[in-house]
């Protein structure tokens, strides 16, 4: 008991050494062994048409008066109504924004091409227009026969629609289940053709969730691509499984 007393410290050193190294031992004997899982990549993709169009116009008029060119915009306005009702489009889903003014100069110039002086040539009014939709054809085909406004006087700038889904959160969830199904049958089959077994799921991981059109070239980007120019779409998620091996 005495000596037990007289060398306990001794003693701890000792053996907290003979532990150690028995932990370094078995660390540098399994250094290099295979890791028993396995990472794979499972795909969920699925190609839908969009729900949902967004499509912007704009139309304008000149004049030396403001009082003439919100007059005459307001003439264009009743008959840019009149063109979309006729055509189906109800009107709760177009939104007429307040018109943007604008004046405009002409410049004279000297013979060195400096501004001599700047004559008000008058207001620019433009008044600008959404329409958004779930009658995705109806609003489509409108956008692509304003063309006809040009027999009414009226000069309207239409942009390209744009598309959209407003189903996402569904879609998404039913393909990180694809995705995760594809990859756990991917698993199965590598396991069985090394000769082992699947075990448990040791982490999942989920890619960025990509929309391009159909059938397209569209490079995906780092954070997610989401394309509104194309009416049907493709979208697709990876999944990245681990799994034991048995």
């Amino acid at each position: 008991m005495d000596f037990l007393k007289a060398n306990f410290k001794s003693l701890i050193i000792t053996f907290s050494v003979i532990i150690t190294g028995y932990i370094l031992g078995n660390s540098y004997l399994s250094k290099g062994k295979a890791d028993p899982t396995i990472s794979v990549t499972g795909l969920g993709e699925t190609t839908f048409d969009s729900d949902l169009i967004v499509w912007r116009a704009n139309f304008s008029r000149k004049n030396i008066t403001l009082k003439e060119a919100y007059s005459e915009l307001n003439a264009d306005l009743k008959k840019v109504k009149e063109y979309l009702s006729k055509k189906g489009i109800d009107s709760k889903d177009i939104v007429f924004e307040a018109a943007a003014i604008q004046k405009e100069y002409s410049n004279e110039y000297d013979e060195n091409g400096n501004i001599r002086s700047s004559i008000f040539s008058g207001y620019v009014l433009t008044q600008s227009m959404k329409v958004q939709s779930k009658n995705v054809n109806i609003i489509e085909k409108t956008s692509r026969e304003v063309s006809e406004l040009i027999d009414a006087g009226i000069e309207l700038n239409s942009d390209a629609p744009e598309y959209y889904y407003t189903k996402l959160a569904a879609l998404k969830l039913s393909m990180i289940e694809q995705a995760t199904k594809d990859a756990y049958n991917r698993a199965i089959k590598i396991a069985e053709n090394g000769g082992g077994s699947l075990g448990d799921m040791k982490s999942a991981d989920m890619g960025v969730f990509q929309i391009t059109a159909e059938n397209s070239s569209e490079d995906f980007e780092w954070g997610g691509s989401f394309n509104t120019s194309s009416k049907r779409k493709t979208a697709n998620i990876t999944m990245r499984l681990k799994y034991e091996i048995d």
